[in-house]
């Protein structure tokens, strides 16, 4: 059984800046509220492209960054939970666009948790040897699901796409453990309602808003609770210490999330990867544009062992351990 193995890595963020200062016109509050209780400073605000759009020019990096074509790819998978639409899937407009016609092409649906979820099943397709390069993409447009005059929401997210290319490892190097875990009863505390029910035979309105609501405290206590928990279990199974783990790159939430997270687990916040100041939430993308920049940094080496660790609505949660071929 092979191994999958990160062959290369790509992101995207809309050119558009929103700071902390442009939010303080738009709702009350201000540049000192929000970094202080959240570590975001801005965020990347869409002015008109799409989730596809995002999706595929992360996409187009990945490819180059792997050296391989579009028609190498055999699986596109897009984790998201703002598509431009429910059918066709953002997949299908990606696999469109970058003409990866030998593709198959699906969504999914974990949010911030979504690019775990997708490298997931990305590496068992590639260790059962059903495909042999798939493409994973996390994009959010998060921007066209927000109440914009709610602070304790609107402030935190921001739109991005970041990808992986997973492949076949000839070193032996590359994803050794994996671990999806979920939690239906805690589906109130991160929600965005799809479309209402509406069809002739009910008589009652519903005018339930398409937004995104949270339950703050209740998701920064599963977050803490999740990265710990993801954190120690790779640790325990694959026999290894924090000393062994290069960086830990989490979802992109909030800082003292983080912060938190590194004081249960004892392990050095200089273990943690952090952008959010750069980028907000972007939910389902912020692994994977965290992990481009490291790369595109030369922050990792072969031989270097990574934990990506997930958590979102529904609740879910995810970790994986790498180590870079």
């Amino acid at each position: 059984m092979k191994r999958a193995k990160i062959a290369g890595t790509g992101s995207y963020v809309p050119l558009n800046r929103m700071t902390n200062d442009d939010m303080s016109n738009l709702v009350e509050t201000s540049d000192e509220w929000i970094a202080s209780r959240t570590g975001i400073r801005e965020r990347r605000i869409s002015t008109g492209e799409n989730t596809s759009d995002l999706a595929y020019e992360a996409g187009v990096r990945a490819l180059q960054a792997s050296g391989l074509t579009a028609m190498d790819i055999d699986l596109i998978i897009c984790a998201t939970i703002s598509p431009d639409s429910f059918m066709p899937s953002v997949a299908c407009m990606v696999q469109e666009r970058l003409g990866a016609t030998r593709a198959a092409a699906f969504d999914l649906s974990a949010a911030c948790s979504g690019l775990i979820y997708g490298m997931a099943c990305a590496s068992s397709f590639i260790e059962t040897g059903m495909y042999q390069n798939i493409l994973v993409i996390g994009a959010e447009t998060l921007s066209k699901t927000l109440d914009w005059t709610d602070r304790s929401t609107c402030v935190l997210f921001g739109d991005g796409a970041g990808a992986v290319i997973l492949s076949p490892s000839d070193t032996g190097k590359g994803i050794s453990f994996i671990q999806l875990l979920s939690d239906g009863s805690k589906q109130d505390y991160l929600c965005l309602p799809a479309m209402p029910l509406r069809n002739p035979l009910i008589q009652e309105e519903n005018s339930q808003s398409q937004v995104i609501t949270m339950k703050g405290q209740e998701v920064f206590k599963f977050a803490v609770r999740s990265i710990t928990d993801h954190i120690n279990t790779v640790l325990k199974n694959m026999e290894l210490s924090s000393v062994d783990i290069k960086y830990i790159i989490t979802h992109q939430a909030n800082y003292r999330i983080i912060e938190q997270a590194a004081k249960s687990s004892k392990i050095p916040m200089d273990k943690f990867y952090m952008n959010l100041d750069r980028y907000g939430n972007t939910s389902a993308a912020t692994i994977g544009i965290a992990l481009d920049e490291m790369a595109q940094n030369d922050m990792i080496q072969s031989g270097d062992k990574l934990i990506l660790v997930g958590f979102g609505g529904g609740m879910t949660s995810g970790a994986v351990l790498v180590e870079w071929d």
